[in-house]
This record gives structure tokens, C-alpha cells and sequence, in this order.
């Protein structure tokens, strides 16, 4: 976060002051896997440990942190290195996923989860969670985010385990807000398949991709999905939720998770 002088008018009575505002602030974060450049993602800095964790693990280079070796971070430059675990599996990810453009944009994220040419994650839970414990914790998201609340300029992103918070974010990237998310859940070792993910953005398909990879059952928004998301949450299994609002929310697939 950064302060910014800014001119702040107020057009009723014609009246303009020069004050000091809050703004988000937004990085270059460079990852490099075993020596070799592989993505850049342009994000808050903050949480870049669990930003690399959540999105190797969403992207599918690693299936568990058991397969990352070691994980250097300079915050000067703003560089992870990522030293994986050496095996064919892991080597042939990186192979597989070399035809993606690496340099990932705040505003958009990575590619559509439709070039993914492989087999799409299913999504294998018995959770269901009261519609009710949905209400409550998208309703808290705005609340728990001071880096919003200071600047509105990020999305926030939180797992839940029943009403406690399990891992919390923020970001100027919706993309970037549920990475994080992931990674610290991934670190923490928590039981991400029964536990629900809650967000401010759009649900588009590649949050609901990223969600469905991590075992996610359940992917609830203050916002609107769009028909990408709503086609990736029937593919995968996954129950999406969105317009959480009130007293009132739409699901667009699997509502029987939703108890109400």
C-alpha cells in the first residue's frame, strides 16, 4: 500500500483540497522453477510464498507441497526460486505447460483453463455447508479486508472450515487473492475439500479451475458468475454460488451441497 497525494473534489459545493490518499500497489513477481524463468505475475506484495505455493499447485506443476524442495524468496527483487523435488512427474508438468504464455496480468490472470488440454479435475466431497454459514461469510469478506478498506482497489479472497477462517487475502487480482489462499491452506496442510471458498470477483472458469484442482467443493462470491465458470463448476463437480447478497444467492450447479 501506498499514500499518493490526490486532488479530492466534492462537486456540490464546488469545493477541491489537496489530501493524501491510499492506493494499492502492484508488483512484478518473478518465479523461477529449478534455475529456469517460469512465470511472472504481476500482484499485491505481500504473501509471494503462498502466491508461488497456491499457484504452482492450481496450475498443476506440483500436486502436494511434499514435491517442493526448497523456496527462496527475495523481496528485494521480487524472485522466488523454486527447487522441486526431482522426479518424471514433476519434470513432465513443466514440459507439458511450456506452451502458455508465463506473464500474468493483474487485471486477467492466466490463460483460459480451456487450453488445458488434459483430463479436468473432479471434485470429490461430501461437504455440505447451511446456506445461511454462506451468508455470513461472504457477508464478512469486505470487513476482514483492511488493505480494501484502506485503498478499494483489491479483491479478497478466504477459506473457511465451517465459520472460521482458515486462510485470508487480499490482491489486486482475483486470480492472484485465491492462489494465495490456496498456498497458505496447501502450507497450513489443511483439509481443502472440506472447506469452501469464499471471493469478491467474478466467478469466472478460471477461478472455478483453480478451485476444482485444489479439491475445493464449494466456491461462493459477492459477485456474478459468467458462463465460463458456470461451465467449469458442471464439468468439475463443483458447487458455485454467487450474487451472495442479503438474504439472497443463486447456485449454478450442484446446490445440493447447499443446505437450506
Amino acid at each position: 500500500m501506498l499514500e499518493t497525494e490526490i486532488t479530492r473534489v466534492d462537486v456540490p459545493s464546488r469545493k477541491a483540497s489537496k489530501v493524501n490518499d491510499c492506493v494499492a500497489e502492484e508488483k512484478p513477481l518473478y518465479i523461477f522453477l529449478d534455475r529456469n524463468h517460469y512465470a511472472t505475475i504481476f500482484c499485491s506484495p505481500s504473501n509471494l510464498k503462498e502466491l508461488t505455493t497456491g499457484y504452482l499447485l492450481a496450475e498443476g506443476i506440483v500436486k502436494s507441497v511434499d514435491e517442493i524442495d526448497e523456496m527462496n524468496l527475495n523481496i528485494d527483487e521480487f524472485i522466488c526460486r523454486v527447487k522441486l523435488k526431482s522426479n518424471n512427474n514433476t519434470a513432465r508438468r513443466q514440459r507439458f505447460s511450456r506452451h502458455f504464455s508465463r506473464v500474468i496480468r493483474s487485471a486477467c490472470g492466466s490463460p483460459s483453463p480451456y487450453q488445458f488440454s488434459g483430463k479436468l479435475p473432479k471434485v470429490e466431497s461430501r461437504l455440505t455447508v447451511e446456506a445461511e454459514t454462506i451468508l455470513r461469510c461472504v457477508s464478512r469478506l469486505n470487513f476482514s479486508a483492511e488493505l480494501f478498506r484502506k485503498t478499494g482497489g483489491v479483491h479478497v479472497a478466504a477459506i473457511y472450515h465451517g465459520e472460521d477462517v482458515e486462510a485470508l487475502a487480499e490482491d489486486v487480482g482475483r486470480h492472484n487473492a485465491v492462489d494465495k489462499v490456496i498456498g497458505i491452506g496447501a502450507l497450513n496442510r489443511t483439509d481443502l475439500s472440506a472447506c469452501f471458498l469464499a471471493l469478491s470477483g467474478r466467478l469466472t472458469g478460471e477461478i472455478v479451475f483453480k478451485a476444482a484442482r485444489a479439491g475445493i467443493p464449494i466456491v461462493a462470491s459477492l459477485a456474478a458468475a459468467i458462463d465460463s465458470g458456470i461451465t467449469m463448476a458442471r464439468d468439475t463437480g463443483l458447487t458455485l454460488v454467487g450474487f451472495v447478497r442479503g438474504n439472497r444467492m443463486n447456485i449454478y450447479s450442484y446446490p445440493e451441497r447447499i443446505l437450506w
